[in-house]
């Protein structure tokens, strides 16, 4: 286990942990959280040895292998699933052991050597790291591709897959969703949900946490505190326990009151001086239960939109893509992405736009947004239309050498100049207390954009938006670098926006509270998504099971690439070698002993997949019936007593599916 006690942990002036404590469990899912600032990423740090504690007995099991996403960018003309094979370390030192044994000509050598990287997964490798590109949203043409042709968050999303491919004790991440699309993140929990080890995390997706944790650890004055449960389960707790130490306070706040009166009262009176004196060294001994000083909360609202026209945007046969490149031939003919859209965008509407990775959400929501011209068809905007658009990248708006306050000047320029002036405030002292509504303060006003962190960036973008007043509101994964207080306030203010939301967001928390209808951006074209978020992940999950069954397939079609040493040497090598004795898979007893274990080893699953097809059949009859009794006339309290067990069957069935797709996946591993 993990243990810190009395920890002391200083960066420069600052003191991150004072005399902390806290013991973690093996194979506990922990959700680090706090403020930013709190000091989640220095701990990280103490526990990979970056930082030392400054005081205090900080443990961690010497034997234990740690893997965590590093943060530096990839630079490497290596394909993308070598570079994730060679985050297995174990496979890598024992594809060491082999090259140093081969050089020896030492036989025993040479047959040990093979044996541990047959061990250590060499044989299956190639496909384990596929699984996990494909995973976390790359395409399977991309499999080979350089990491360089890849742009900044693809690549990330390779470090992260290189973390997962090392075989750990201790997983550490550091806000991994923030480069994830929906679809991957969908994934990336239900691969966290089946590691074996110790896992750490700092996310500010309040669902994520809550899917992958069961236990969180709260990071506030410098002291760490425990709490058993997910995210949910911790804000529950946090709240009683911010409600007792209020009560404490006030009633100790009345004691002492109370106390200080008599001894105001009494200490000149020689008959009651040592009473007077007992109530003064009471007051001293009293320990002082510290006032509850809960974090400022973060809150801003959209100014009520100048007007609505109805329909906001209306489209007829559009087609979305990219112009051909500048030095592309003559006559080369543009990228169409999303193709045949005909839609209109109504006032008050709130659309969730889905759709896996690489679909062309970004791309309508650009083209919307005129960053980019739809290709061909009609786009026909409202009267008055006054788009506020949230960039996926901040920076496509931000310019890193300006201050916040030049942001605000030069954007009062140019809508000053396009003509869409209307009741803003203008003048500089305005502006600047407008950017102080978003935590824009004092100095901040005059700090370079640039220097600023990601979530300082996304609160001026939407500090931007807001003075803006729009009516249509175009977001583009709008949360990215946002902690979760300005997420909700985020939330609360889309909620009692009067104007249309468009918004396109990993974070299931703010679809679900904002949006009322989706719309699936998917094989080139956008259609309506007509179930819920839950019926989107499965469909999610579906879709990621589909590309690993597609990959296996063509890993066993095709040989592994050269440049793949590691997959080359391999069982097969070591009896080219003449070691035969290492692995002889042609042994007939042997195979027949091993098709028994599989077939030994899949009975229960299969039995278990069979009672859970049978309970899905009569699930889900009872609840077509329900339904059908909900709609017609009954008395109330059956219509309630129907409604109620309704409601406990949709639990029960999305609990045994994703149950099915377990036992589904482990009866393939078993096959495989």
């Amino acid at each position: 286990m993990i243990t810190l006690k009395n920890v002391v942990l200083r960066r420069g002036a600052k003191v991150i942990l004072d005399s902390a404590s806290v013991t973690l469990n093996p194979g506990e899912k922990i959700g680090l959280v706090g403020r930013n600032g709190a000091g989640k990423s220095s701990l990280f740090a103490m526990l990979n040895g970056t930082l030392h504690e400054d005081g205090g007995e900080y443990y961690i099991p010497a034997q234990w292998k740690m893997a965590q996403v590093a943060q530096d960018m990839p630079e490497t003309e290596q394909s993308a699933t070598s570079y994730v094979i060679e985050g297995d370390v174990v496979l890598l030192a024992a594809q060491t052991e082999v090259d140093a044994a081969e050089a020896s000509g030492d036989g025993d050598r040479m047959a040990h050597a093979y044996m541990d990287l047959y061990d250590s997964g060499a044989h299956d490798a190639q496909a384990r790291a596929q699984a996990l590109i494909l995973g976390l949203g790359f395409k399977l043409s991309e499999l080979d591709n350089p990491v360089n042709s890849f742009s900044g968050g693809w690549r990330m999303r390779l470090q992260l897959a290189r973390a997962l491919m090392c075989p750990s004790d201790l997983l550490l991440l550091d806000e991994p969703t923030n480069h994830l699309d929906l679809d991957a993140l969908v994934w990336l929990e239900a691969w966290l949900k089946r590691y074996q080890g110790t896992m750490l995390v700092i996310s500010h997706d309040r669902e994520f946490l809550d899917a992958v944790t069961d236990v969180t650890v709260h990071i506030e004055s410098a002291k760490l505190t425990r709490y058993g449960g997910n995210y949910s389960k911790f804000e529950d707790l946090r709240a009683e326990q911010m409600a007792l130490q209020q009560g404490a306070y006030a009633k100790q706040q009345d004691k002492i009151a109370h106390l200080q009166k008599f001894i105001a009262r009494f200490k000149a009176k020689a008959s009651k001086a040592k009473q007077a004196q007992s109530r003064v060294k009471a007051l001293d001994r009293m320990e002082k239960i510290a006032p509850l000083l809960a974090e400022a909360d973060f809150t801003f609202e959209f100014k009520e939109p100048a007007n609505l026209p109805n329909p906001m945007l209306s489209m007829q046969n559009v087609y979305f893509g990219y112009p051909p490149p500048e030095d592309a031939p003559e006559g080369t003919p543009p990228t169409v992405i999303v193709q045949n859209v005909s839609k209109s965008v109504l006032a008050g509407q709130r659309i969730g736009i889905l759709g896996a990775n690489g679909q062309g959400k970004s791309t309508v929501v650009k083209t919307i947004a005129r960053a980019l011209a739809p290709i061909s068809g009609e786009m026909t905007e409202g009267k008055g239309l006054n788009i506020g658009y949230f960039a996926q990248q901040e920076l496509d708006v931000l310019r890193p050498a300006d201050n916040p306050l030049d942001h605000m000047i030069r954007l009062v320029k140019e809508v000053t100049a396009a003509g869409k002036m209307g009741s803003q405030p203008t003048r500089e002292q305005d502006l600047r207390s407008f950017l102080g509504n978003f935590n824009f303060g004092g100095d901040m006003v005059k700090q370079a954009v640039g220097s600023m962190s990601g979530g300082e960036k996304a609160r001026l973008v939407l500090c931007m938006i807001v003075w803006q007043r729009p009516n249509l509101l175009l977001l583009d994964e709008p949360t990215n670098h946002l902690d979760l207080a300005t997420r909700e306030a985020l939330s609360m203010a889309l909620n009692e926006f009067e104007g249309t939301v468009m918004l396109v967001s990993h974070d299931r928390a703010l679809l679900r509270a904002v949006c009322d209808e989706f719309w699936m951006v998917s094989r080139g074209g956008v259609a309506p998504f007509d179930g819920d978020l839950d019926d989107y992940q499965r469909y999610l999950l579906d879709e990621a099971k589909r590309l690993r069954e597609e990959a296996r397939k063509s890993n066993n079609a095709a040989p592994a690439p050269a440049a793949t040493k590691i997959i080359a040497a391999s069982a097969d090598t070591a009896s080219a070698k003449g070691i035969s004795d290492v692995k002889n898979s042609s042994d007939k007893k042997e195979d027949a002993q091993r098709r028994q274990q599989q077939l030994d080893a899949a009975r229960p699953l299969r039995k278990e997949l069979e009672k859970i097809d049978r309970q899905l059949q009569s699930m889900n009859s009872e609840k077509a019936n329900l339904e059908v009794l909900l709609t017609t006339a009954k008395a109330p309290a059956e219509i309630a007593q129907a409604g109620k067990r309704l409601k406990t069957i949709e639990a029960d069935l999305a609990k045994l599916e994703e149950r099915w797709l377990e036992v589904t996946e482990k009866i393939e591993a078993v096959a495989a």
